[in-house]
């Protein structure tokens, strides 16, 4: 069996084989899966890593097998308008949902409830079979760099897009001292 330990950088040559994997089984760092030849291969990345379409990894013995995003049921919507596409993934978004988005479309895992949702937004939504590479987030900066969130509090550093706002520290209703009224 094949084993991956680390992304290779910069792979300007040909690959021996590709790994198709569902969005779902890309969060996994750690698994057995099948390349798309047939040959079985043991993932055994960094905790916390994230694979992404079009991510190469360099296997024991050298050789390199591209990620794939497989395809799988998607449910997507089109607009010409990028203030109503806002709109719409500012919903989905609100209900934290992995969503793609792209050139006049959003898409995300087809889910019958987000459907009615986005229909009553007033989208045609068309459920499709396609790979699906949502957004990786705010804190995904890329995906070598995504941390591993067990240990978060035993490491000492600041992230400024979190960090620099305290949490509020009174009730409902209260006045927070931290901030003066308006």
């Amino acid at each position: 069996m094949l084993v991956a330990r680390e992304r290779a950088e910069r792979v300007e040559t040909p690959v021996d084989d590709t790994l198709s994997l569902s969005y779902d089984r890309r969060l996994h760092s750690r698994q057995r899966a099948c390349l798309d030849g047939g040959e079985h291969i043991a993932v055994m990345l960094p905790r916390g890593s994230v694979l992404r379409d079009g991510d190469v990894l360099r296997c024991e013995g050298g050789r390199l097998v591209r990620v794939r995003a497989a395809p799988e049921c998607v449910s997507r919507f089109n607009s010409k308008s990028p203030r109503e596409l806002a709109r719409a993934a500012y919903h989905l978004g609100n209900r934290h949902v992995p969503t793609e988005l792209g050139a006049g479309f959003v898409a995300y895992l087809h889910d019958h409830v987000l459907d009615d949702m986005i229909q009553r937004l007033g989208f045609a939504v068309s459920v499709v079979n396609a790979p699906f590479e949502p957004e990786p987030g705010a804190y995904g900066h890329a995906a070598e760099n995504v941390h591993d969130v067990s240990t978060h509090a035993a490491h000492s550093h600041t992230h400024p897009a979190h960090d620099s706002v305290p949490p509020p520290s009174h009730s409902p209703g209260e006045h927070d001292s931290a901030y003066p009224p308006a």
